[in-house]
């Protein structure tokens, strides 16, 4: 089936594909045996480098897990603040005053234009005891979270914002046409709608706050999961099996937010469907009897 964007391939272009298939297969695994070789060589496929992380619980005990958990405060806090923080933005950009609009705007473009390890910096700057005087242990986590909510609110903003902007037109003036005021448009119409067609960029966007926690591992001294590569590698020389244990802890706990969010999106969908909300024509499950009976009639 074609569209607009994608055309079905024939049968040559079926026969090309399978053959790009095949020929990226063969390149990928070559690199693969190549990158095991050169690890074996170097001793680091050795039982040595592993076997600490199934037989040694203080691996898991003193470094993995405290960096696991510190990483997952400091990502579920920003997170917390970041999403009403950015939603609020992304509607005061869409606000009829041109003032709100102009403040929100300018907010939202200078710190989506910032570096977030120039917020996380800077933040520890403003944290330190001449100024704030934030205590030193705590001071790399705040400034952690204070750069990823500056930064990533400003782009939840423009998400909001161009989600709810894809709705069309008439939901907003029915809702002006049943007396309903800017903000019971905007809360009560607009926004459920929107959630649906936000919620994979702001999963991505999740993801991404999550994994940028680590910047201040490397750079603020915040003993979050990546930095405790350093402590466990000092003591068991096992850099790129700790590395490797490291990344598949931070895909295992990604992938559960995706599940999560696509469960919920499920949820949303359905309660669409009992709610009242209007649906496309591909999302009726369950046409009303005799309606096309009716219709040509």
């Amino acid at each position: 089936m074609s569209s607009v964007l994608y055309d079905t391939p024939g049968p040559r272009a079926k026969v090309r594909n399978w053959i790009y298939s095949g020929i990226f297969v063969v390149l990928f695994g070559l690199v693969l045996w190549w990158a095991l070789s050169l690890m074996g060589e170097k001793g680091q496929l050795d039982a040595d480098k592993w076997t600490p992380f199934v037989t040694d619980s203080q691996v898991w005990t003193t470094y993995l897990l405290p960096g696991l958990l510190e990483t997952l405060k400091a990502g579920a806090l920003a997170m917390v603040i970041a999403l009403p923080l950015g939603a609020a933005l992304g509607i005061g950009r869409l606000s009829d005053h041109a003032w709100v609009r102009a403040a929100v705007g300018a907010w939202v473009e200078f710190f989506r234009a910032i570096p977030v390890l120039m917020l996380m910096l800077f933040s520890s700057a403003l944290y330190a005891p001449q100024l704030m005087d934030v205590p030193s242990d705590t001071r790399p986590f705040w400034a952690v979270v204070t750069g990823l909510v500056l930064y990533n609110s400003a782009v939840i903003a423009e998400i909001v914002r161009a989600g709810v902007l894809s709705l069309p037109k008439g939901q907003a003036e029915a809702a002006k046409a049943i007396g309903l005021r800017k903000g019971q448009t905007m809360t009560h119409v607009l926004l459920p709608q929107a959630v649906t067609a936000m919620l994979p960029a702001l999963v991505s966007q999740l993801v991404v706050i999550l994994k940028d926690t680590a910047l201040g591992g490397a750079l603020l001294g915040f003993a979050e999961l990546l930095s405790m590569n350093r402590q466990i590698a000092a003591n068991y020389s096992n850099t790129i099996a700790t590395m490797f244990v490291i990344a598949l802890i931070y895909i295992a706990v990604n992938f559960a937010l995706t599940v999560l969010a696509s469960w919920l999106e499920k949820r949303l969908r359905g309660s669409k469907k009992s709610t009242g909300t209007v649906l496309g024509a591909e999302e009726i499950d369950d046409p009303v009897p005799g309606a096309n009976t009716a219709a040509g009639a």
